[in-house]
């Protein structure tokens, strides 16, 4: 999914000689935390509802925080998940789209972005999500595949993270069924650590596992 297919917001745009009141306002209206900023139809980047509200008066213009402006765009062919990128490196909830000739065409929404990527991940389809735990070194696409396959069901997609502490991989798995049991005790005769699972069974977990230790240890 690409740029051009989700700058379809309805979000003003603002001038340089526009007031810090009536861009303060429009972020009210419009529940958004930067808007963009164009002059001569050239877009020249955010400006940031903080550094409003810093102003000495909400009289000036907005060309006294021209050197403030954030330089975050997209180009219209590029993916969504680029959007996503820059929403969260400059900590924005608009992200605006671009041409080549640097014209403003549209913007993204955070809503907008959180929508395309559950639909992106699969989200809004039936089905369970396991999460394994691997070392990167015991990553392996086809066989992660063939376990699920073998047991009739179909992964609709998988995402992997790295987790800071440890380095290993925490691999999320969603599938076409809501069933799991089978599933996760085939990825455990494989030696895989399921974290947990997400299904028609009961909720379980490591967590779960430990309390239900703990427990068992205090009716001792």
């Amino acid at each position: 999914m690409l740029a051009r297919e989700l700058n379809k917001d309805l979000i003003p745009q603002l001038k340089l000689d526009d007031t810090v009141a009536k861009a303060l306002q429009l972020m009210t209206d419009y529940k958004v935390s930067h808007l963009p900023v164009v002059s001569n139809e050239i877009y020249l980047g955010l400006i940031s509802e903080e550094d409003l509200l810093d102003a000495e008066s909400t009289k000036l213009p907005l060309e006294a925080f021209q050197a403030d402006l954030i330089p975050a765009s997209i180009k219209t062919i590029d993916h969504f998940i680029h959007a996503v990128n820059v929403s969260n490196e400059y900590k924005t909830n608009v992200v605006p789209v671009v041409n080549e000739a640097q014209q403003l065409v549209g913007t993204i929404t955070a809503q907008s972005l959180l929508e395309a990527f559950a639909f992106f991940s699969g989200a809004e389809e039936p089905g369970g999500i396991i999460v394994l735990e691997m070392e990167r070194s015991q990553f392996s696409i086809s066989e992660i595949s063939r376990i699920v396959e073998s047991n009739d069901a179909t992964i609709f997609h998988l995402n992997t993270t790295v987790v800071p502490v440890t380095g290993f991989l925490n691999v999320t798995i969603q599938i076409n069924k809501r069933e799991l049991a089978v599933i996760v005790a085939a990825f455990k005769r494989y030696e895989y650590d399921v974290i947990y699972y997400f299904g028609d069974e009961k909720f379980e977990s490591q967590i779960d596992t430990n309390y239900q230790n703990l427990m068992n240890y205090l009716k001792i």
